[in-house]
């Protein structure tokens, strides 16, 4: 895998754009890698509902739970699906609007230095071996063509949003990550 620096784009990578994205500040660039989970309805896999609620398309009406997040302006760089299929919504110069009310080592407002990565999970079940794979792929295309983002900047929603968020919860093997990316790192993100 590999990023286009012009475009934004992961070369590779299916194109779904999203309008819930903006400039980041001036001078802002990638510093970190954040690592969500969603799921469309909760704890369901499969179908166009994460598509749907990044494009701003989601019907409120197809289903209960969809009712509650109708009208939410979200995105992230990147969908990871179960199957490992890789799906970008915001050019990786953009900021996505993945972490909400954040801070990471002192520093506030995460969206602006960071690449929201969302694998298609929820806490109760682990993800799958493909998911690992290609997170690990993204991840060193990331670190490639942003020679900002540290090998080991990489965090949890959880760990950017304490007591707000969860994701990508306690099933997350953060040890094959790190194993992955050739990082010798014990405990989490």
């Amino acid at each position: 895998m590999k990023v286009d620096l012009q475009s934004g784009w992961l070369q590779g990578a299916a194109r779904v754009p999203s309008p819930n994205h903006d400039e980041r500040p001036e001078g802002a660039r990638p510093e970190l890698v954040v690592v969500h989970a969603i799921s469309l309805p909760p704890g369901e896999f499969g179908g166009p509902w994460i598509d749907h609620l990044f494009t701003n398309t989601l019907d409120p009406e197809a289903h209960p739970y969809f009712r509650e997040i109708a009208g939410l302006e979200v995105s992230a760089h990147v969908l990871i699906r179960r199957d490992g299929q890789v799906v970008q919504y915001v050019p990786f110069d953009r900021r996505a609007w993945h972490a909400g009310a954040s801070s990471w080592q002192g520093r506030t407002r995460c969206n602006d230095f960071s690449i929201g990565i969302e694998l298609e999970g929820c806490d109760d079940l682990p993800f799958e071996p493909e998911q690992y794979q290609r997170l690990t792929e993204v991840i060193l295309a990331l670190r490639e063509a942003y020679p900002g983002i540290a090998p080991d900047a990489i965090a949890g929603h959880a760990d950017i949003a304490p007591g707000r968020k969860t994701d990508p919860g306690p099933h997350f093997e953060w040890p094959t990550l790190w194993a992955g990316l050739g990082i010798e790192k014990s405990g989490l993100a």
